[in-house]
């Protein structure tokens, strides 16, 4: 008798597929958020939920995506390690990229493997620069996203919702299986 039971009630596949679909536009949208200055999580100061008068253009303002947080709101062992990137434009194209491609990938279930992957280390990266957490001395909303993205990467090859099958079939994905 298997102890590990795998994964076939299509229930329990449709509940993978929606946080599939909303981790993967909590991605997005922190990516828009900062493309075009929406002035919500980015521009708010965190005690009055007002817009920060300290708040940064949006990227396609010249603002920078990385600047204020890694260098503000940075604390802990690696502080000064992200400290030292924020406002590099490498670090603000490779941040906004990851934030797109891993948000799009998740919302159409395509790419899985990358996307699983990159986007548990961007969210551990983000973890690791405020040790620790503000609200748990362990745990937050990261960790959380890091369980949801390895659970996606462990039941990838029975999603539903999304395009994944499609995109397993493409010659591409085939000559290069890491794609899927």
């Amino acid at each position: 008798m298997a102890l590990k039971k795998k994964i076939s009630n299509s229930s329990e596949l449709k509940v993978w597929a929606l946080m599939r679909v909303t981790l993967g536009a909590t991605f997005m949208w922190a990516f828009f958020d900062k493309l075009i200055g929406l002035g919500f999580a980015t521009c708010r100061d965190e005690v009055s939920g007002q817009i920060s008068v300290m708040c940064s253009k949006s990227w396609i303002e010249g603002g920078s995506p990385t600047l204020g947080f890694l260098k503000f709101a940075s604390k802990g062992p690696f502080a000064e390690l992200y400290q030292s990137l924020a406002g590099n434009p490498l670090i603000d194209f490779l941040f906004m990229s990851g934030l797109l491609l891993i948000g799009g990938a998740l919302i159409l279930g395509i790419g899985m493997k990358i996307a699983t992957v990159t986007g548990s280390v961007l969210v551990i990266m983000m973890y690791s620069a405020v040790l620790p957490p503000a609200n748990n001395p362990i745990l937050d909303e990261h960790i959380v996203y890091l369980l949801i993205l390895i659970g996606l990467f462990s039941t990838n090859n029975r999603q539903v919702w999304g395009l994944g099958k499609w995109w397993a079939k493409q010659p591409l994905v085939k000559k290069y299986p890491l794609l899927q």
